[in-house]
């Protein structure tokens, strides 16, 4: 049993997330949330943390009232008010479905400005892609060519 570890996409956004309610620091609204998920369910019992990452930083976690089950291998882990900005020291690269959480809890720190996207922690820095995306070459034609006089059009 313990805490898990999911990833906002960033087709959803954060500020989307976050205005879906009882964001950390604001008291809890009298609703329940559900982060939607597929396949294997965690083990988890009420309590354990639920840790959301976003854009490479981990922003924070909210204790797991309970695991609604859906048909279809579909679950949602459901919070409610309580929820905590940390972050830790290391990028955090997003993932899909869920991982039990790897780090110590020692490790955690206060993220003030866990509501910007692009924020991370001091000293946090976002790796450059393995693969950089290729600069394109501007195409050159020999004067009064068709594919120039295409470009001429």
């Amino acid at each position: 049993m313990g805490d898990v570890v999911v990833t906002v996409p960033q087709s959803f956004g954060l500020d989307r997330w976050i205005n879906e309610g009882d964001a950390a620091g604001a008291p809890w609204s009298g609703e329940e949330w559900h982060f939607y998920l597929y396949g294997a369910t965690p083990k988890m019992r009420p309590g354990d943390r639920v840790y959301i990452v976003y854009n490479g930083a981990l922003r924070g976690f909210a204790p797991l009232v309970r695991i609604d089950y859906f048909p279809g291998n579909r679950f949602g882990l459901v919070r409610h008010g309580d929820a905590h900005a940390v972050s830790i020291p290391n990028y955090m690269r997003g993932f899909r479905g869920w991982r039990y959480r790897w780090w110590d809890r020692k490790e955690e720190q206060a993220f003030p400005n866990w509501q910007d996207p692009m924020a991370l922690l001091p000293g946090v820095v976002r790796p450059m892609p393995a693969n950089p995306p290729t600069p394109l070459k501007a195409r050159t034609t020999e004067p009064g060519t068709p594919q120039q006089k295409l470009f001429l059009l």
